[in-house]
């Protein structure tokens, strides 16, 4: 076994252990940790493989990692807990909270719509520099200088990057801190490593993205293009790095606050924070967790080319972006096939990150792990 692995897995789900193991020999993974809790208690708690491209930093447990969208719930979970105690309500406007978002025709987007991708800013038109993205207040006020791609709550696109500085400001207004305070505030008494901005004092832990960029994730020119590509386009490129790539290992991107696109943590933390939500009333209410985790959206996304269906931040399990085999589960895959989710009906709460991104969210690799435990159920 020329790649390290570690960590401890229950008798029962060997068979994820195997197809962890075969992601490494077989199906090109570099690094990577899969954390699965089964009615609270864990049962399998793996690591393995290499911090960076050169292969010289074994991945450990306590490994730290950008996950991409797989944070988008945990995003979503913020602002939901101010609707819990009764500082927003879900069909508020989003104006009502921040004026300066009513410019353009924006004053009908509500809470609701922007956490289910009908806010229609899913691009900031305004040209910005990387240098921008490292300063809050600046994208923001891009964002809310932006016209509406279409009238707010008409339609879905998917908002891959302004999510974050959509819904993140709007927690930053209503509550008055930012959503890397409040994310810590949250996962920290469920010993969940999770973040929003890695402190510096824990930036020795991350492991380096290895990014295989596709044809299109290189393109930056904008000329011709017009309508949903230009909206496509902006939405991954402006600013340049927006997306992550090109800085993505750098220190101004794990210290800066892009919720949507550069949250980092452990398999093991992602996994803690679904179990929690497995428990009644525990993150959420109970009533309010159900509709988030129900079909909010649902039809062709311009930005995903497909049909998709949106919760208010998760993803309800479809058949096509399937967590299990359960009706009820939810959660978010993350590009690269990052993934977290819940799955009430089995009581599983399930966390896999990685390192080597691929142009895609759901792989063998993921998939392998899934199929893996439900086998072992």
């Amino acid at each position: 076994m020329d790649f390290p692995v570690s960590g401890s897995c229950d008798a029962r789900f060997l068979r994820v252990k195997e197809e962890f193991t075969r992601n490494f020999a077989e199906r090109g993974e570099v690094g990577a940790a899969v954390h699965v809790i089964v009615d609270g208690t864990t049962v399998v708690d793996l690591a393995g493989g290499w911090r960076d491209a050169e292969r010289r930093r074994h991945w450990e447990l306590g490994t730290l990692v950008d996950f991409y969208s797989v944070g988008k719930p945990f995003l979503a979970l913020l602002a939901l807990q101010l609707v819990d105690e009764g500082r927003i309500a879900l069909d508020d406007p989003v104006a009502t909270a921040w004026p300066e978002f009513a410019a353009g025709g924006k004053e009908g987007a509500t809470l609701r719509h922007a956490l289910c991708h009908r806010a229609a800013v899913p691009a900031i038109r305004q040209p910005l520099t990387d240098e921008d993205l490292w300063n809050w207040t600046r994208m923001t006020g891009a964002l809310a200088a932006t016209d509406p791609w279409w009238e707010p709550g008409a339609r879905h696109a998917y908002h891959t990057n302004t999510y974050g500085h959509l819904i993140g400001e709007i927690v930053r207004r209503v509550s008055g801190e930012t959503c890397g305070h409040r994310l810590a505030a949250l996962v920290g008494p469920l010993r969940a490593d999770v973040h929003v901005g890695v402190p510096r004092t824990e930036r020795s832990r991350c492991a380096q993205v290895i990014f295989e960029a596709s044809d299109r994730t290189r393109r930056l020119d904008f000329d011709g293009l017009e309508g949903d590509e230009l909206m496509e386009m902006l939405s991954y490129f402006n600013p340049p790095g927006y997306s992550s790539m090109g800085v993505v290992n750098s220190d101004a991107w794990r210290e800066a606050e892009v919720p949507s696109t550069n949250g980092h943590g452990t398999a093991r933390g992602v996994a803690r924070l679904y179990a929690a939500l497995l428990q009644p009333g525990r993150v959420l209410s109970v009533d309010l967790l159900a509709e988030a985790v129900s079909p909010q959206s649902e039809g062709f996304c311009p930005i995903l080319h497909e049909d998709v269906t949106f919760g208010l931040g998760f993803k309800p399990t479809t058949p096509r972006r399937a967590f299990g085999p359960h009706a009820g589960s939810f959660g978010h895959f993350g590009t690269g096939g990052a993934v977290g989710f819940a799955d009430p009906h089995a009581g599983v709460a399930f966390g896999y990150v990685m390192n080597h991104v691929i142009p895609r969210w759901q792989s063998t690799r993921n998939r392998s792990l899934i199929d893996a435990v439900y086998d072992s159920l």
